[in-house]
């Protein structure tokens, strides 16, 4: 999407929760797209019953979309894990913004942090990673072996529209599914 007006920053909107409609700042960067409003509508009427108090992580955050409808929503703690310092930087200052003490970002490769001891464990996680890596179901595989999900954890998958999720481990059950412009994105119970 060509931006109008180039010296504008990028700007996300918060769809619901205690911070409904308010606007934060994201930079530029290669493959970073945030979840579309209409699909994070949709994810967090998905996970309305789960949200509040749920300990989330948000791998490959990006702008930080999802983490802060986490947030908004009343998650009791966020943890949001992304590479790109510029990205992780406007993470900190819009967490500043909105005054969240209850989120952590962290500057670290994807893997590097699901491999490391002592993370905890989570509730929720938020998996929308560069598209054309082939880094879904890698990803999944890591989180079933990390001992990071909680015994009811749910994991959302966002992904290309043209590929096909396969490979889950095994007693992963897809819950929800649906399809939005060029991209797959699911629910799925562990």
């Amino acid at each position: 999407m060509k931006k109008l007006n180039p010296k504008a920053p990028n700007r996300l909107r918060i769809i619901g929760g205690q911070w409904r409609g308010r606007k934060l700042n994201f930079p530029d960067g290669e493959g970073l797209r945030p979840t579309m409003d209409r699909v994070r509508e949709t994810l967090f009427n998905w996970l309305q019953g789960e949200i509040a108090d749920a300990r989330c992580l948000d791998l490959f955050s990006g702008s930080g979309a999802l983490g802060f409808e986490a947030l908004s929503r009343f998650a009791s703690e966020v943890v949001m894990v992304d590479k790109n310092p510029q990205a992780v930087q406007m993470i900190r200052n819009n967490l500043s913004l909105l005054n969240a003490d209850n989120a952590q970002v962290v500057q670290m490769d994807a893997q590097a942090y699901l491999q490391q001891n002592h993370i905890g464990q989570f509730d929720i996680v938020f998996l929308d990673p560069p598209f054309n890596q082939a880094l879904v179901e890698p990803f999944c595989q890591l989180l079933q072996h990390s001992g990071c999900l909680s015994e009811q954890a749910s994991v959302y998958i966002e992904m290309e529209k043209d590929l096909v999720l396969k490979e889950l481990p095994g007693h992963w059950q897809i819950q929800k599914y649906k399809i939005a412009g060029q991209l797959s994105y699911y629910l799925i119970y562990t």
